[in-house]
């Protein structure tokens, strides 16, 4: 796809799409629908509550169990639904779970009529089992039907789906006792069986998508099965933090949310009404959030947006800690926002949801780009069991905190905001591929206006390749780091390396420096093996075969360095081209003359420049000679210097 493609795309084209509309349609109605089901359980038993036949002890009981039983199957469960998931047709595991969600919910239903929790408790106990095989399916589906430049933008639709679906199955769940008055158990039960039927339907247009592990044999025993997919999933170090970060997003919505309804009582003085406002608010900053990842990462796996979201959630949440209490009492919606320091908890709590978008959506993203796919869904699984353990550890420790040192819920907002801080920083020192990309995408997209041509089409998703570019800046490599998706390590020449400050972001992201034969053979020696070692463990490789930065703009000739790799290892070759660089921030410029004050000072001539990279098929690297590669990046390159 093209630049100006790129540009135009947008992510709601795969709303118009069956490889991917089915599929988003069933898992937002399957969201609605369990929202739906718990929140008219809570409607019931204020209904029985009201009639005298359920005591407040046992009401209580019910309201506090109800969690426990549902999240339970996914430490039960989770390493049997990941096995199931990477064995099974995609599609026939997912047509195989809404069918299980129509039987669940006819139990649900009968609980409903005959008014029996314990009815209800077991249909919640299956609805958490069905939600456990579902959610390795869920995420690990993503990658078989999307391009890898989709890949982010179709976790952002997925994001704001499941968060939309969550808030208005909660808003419709709610309402079904106070609409339908007396009928409300009828309504509950006719309301969950259709959805459940609906999303069966839905199910059967979702195309067939093979198994990505076939041959693989379940083992029954959940305990050393979810035992060995924890370890399969902290395999990758980033992999692992990434989901250490999953998890992390979790925790705080566990906390925000499990604390809301209280917060908006007694903080912010209003009703049932302003607190589901208020979650509304959450939810919406949430789906924004996701759906801005695809313009924000110009359609790659942006990891440099989890900082980025790790640290505007961490200050959002901090500011809410701080917020005075609203000292009217009785508030619906208008009479809030008419309080002084309104619009302040509704600015900190969108902008928490909004951070949250960019903290999470790339983080999925990451995982499913750098996994195998014969390990995908179990590596989903053992992260949905470590999520479990979060939630719960979140609901716990604010009830201990709460009723054990009677802390008050900015008390908890004010401790959260510093844990996410520590949490962000450690996740960040263990893995600085994080915050080196924070920086490069900060600074990249602060100097420059990108548009990409082929790279989502040309540069290999996984497998090692020799990607060759024209040299025209000291932010050469910057820029194509931002570009590329996966990891990329870069030879540079080692004057660029040990620039200050760009050191630390060049030696993060594993570049190799080089020098000329003349100025130190034994670091150019090993420049080539590390480049060697880097192709045979199926790494990206990038070099500017010119060996120096261009000084008037053209492309110089290329020097004997490439052949030599492709001498030793005849990986395939990615021709690239830097367009419209010339000029630019940290180029050299034709216009100024040598040696003049204004050049030794290198004032660029233009800020935010627009900046193009360009790529061409893979070549193959046993043929590829020095001569034709030059040849293909001038042209790739054309007038645009």
């Amino acid at each position: 796809m093209s630049a100006s493609d790129s540009s135009k795309h947008s992510q709601f084209e795969l709303l118009k799409q069956r490889r991917f509309l089915p599929y988003f349609s069933v898992q937002a109605l399957g969201a609605f629908n369990d929202n739906v089901f718990r929140q008219a359980i809570i409607g019931l038993l204020g209904v029985m509550a009201a009639a005298g036949t359920l005591d407040a002890s046992t009401r209580g009981t019910y309201t506090q169990l109800a969690p426990a039983v549902f999240i339970l199957p996914y430490f039960l469960f989770s390493s049997i639904a990941g096995q199931f998931a990477e064995r099974t047709e995609k599609s026939k595991l997912i047509r195989i779970t809404t069918a299980m969600e129509i039987a669940i919910m006819s139990l649900a239903a009968v609980g409903f009529l005959l008014q029996d929790m314990r009815v209800l408790l077991v249909a919640l106990f299956a609805t958490g089992v069905q939600s456990t095989l579902f959610g390795p399916v869920k995420y690990s589906i993503l990658p078989s039907v999307l391009k890898p430049e989709e890949l982010t933008g179709g976790n952002g639709l997925v994001e704001m789906g499941t968060s939309l679906a969550v808030l208005l199955g909660m808003l419709f769940g709610g309402l079904i006792f106070t609409v339908a008055g007396e009928h409300g158990a009828q309504a509950a039960a006719v309301a969950v069986i259709a959805l459940a039927i609906l999303g069966n339907v839905l199910s059967r247009a979702i195309p067939s998508v093979p198994a990505a592990a076939p041959d693989l044999k379940v083992q029954w025993n959940p305990i050393p099965e979810s035992i060995a997919i924890l370890k399969l999933a902290r395999k990758q170090v980033a992999v692992r933090n990434a989901i250490l970060g999953v998890s992390w997003f979790w925790f705080i919505g566990t906390v925000l949310t499990g604390n809301l309804p209280v917060y908006a009582e007694t903080h912010l003085g209003g009703t049932q009404t302003l607190y589901v406002f208020a979650l509304a608010v959450f939810s919406i900053g949430v789906g924004v959030g996701s759906l801005l990842c695809e313009k924000l990462s110009a359609r790659t796996v942006e990891i440099g947006l989890v900082p980025l979201g790790a640290i505007g959630m961490s200050a959002c949440i901090l500011h809410l800690a701080f917020a005075p209490a609203i000292a009217a009492q009785g508030l619906e919606v208008a009479g809030f926002m008419a309080q002084p320091g309104a619009w302040r908890v509704v600015l900190d709590l969108a902008g928490i949801g909004l951070f949250a978008g960019f903290y999470v959506v790339p983080l999925f993203a990451l995982i499913q780009s750098r996994t195998p796919r014969a390990e995908l869904s179990r590596v989903i699984a053992g992260m949905n069991i470590q999520n479990a353990v979060f939630i719960v550890l979140a609901a716990l420790g604010g009830v201990a905190l709460q009723q054990a040192l009677g802390w008050s819920i900015p008390q908890l907002l004010l401790a959260l905001g510093i844990a996410s801080i520590v949490v962000a920083a450690w996740i960040f020192s263990i893995v600085p591929e994080f915050l080196m990309r924070f920086l490069s995408w900060l600074l990249v997209r602060s100097l420059y206006r990108l548009k990409l041509h082929g790279i989502e089409r040309h540069v290999p998703d996984e497998g090692p390749a020799l990607l060759v570019c024209n040299h025209v800046s000291y932010m050469d490599a910057l820029i194509l780091a931002a570009s590329i998706p996966r990891p990329v390590r870069f030879v540079m020449y080692y004057r660029i390396f040990n620039i200050p400050v760009m050191r630390w972001i060049f030696r993060t992201a594993k570049a190799i420096p080089i020098a000329g034969a003349k100025e130190d053979p034994a670091l150019m020696q090993r420049a080539f093996d590390a480049v060697d070692a880097a192709l045979a463990e199926g790494e990206l490789v990038c070099i500017f075969p010119e060996g120096a930065l261009t000084k008037d703009g053209n492309i110089a000739p290329f020097k004997s360095g490439v052949e030599k790799i492709l001498a030793r290892r005849p990986v395939p070759v990615v021709p690239m081209a830097l367009r419209n660089m010339w000029g630019s921030m940290w180029s050299r410029r034709a216009n100024v003359k040598a040696g003049s004050a204004l050049d030794r000072m290198r004032v660029p001539r233009r800020l935010r420049a627009h900046v193009e990279v360009a790529v061409a098929e893979p070549m193959d690297g046993a043929t590829a000679t020095k001569e034709v590669l030059e040849a293909k990046v001038r042209a790739l390159r054309g007038d645009a210097a």
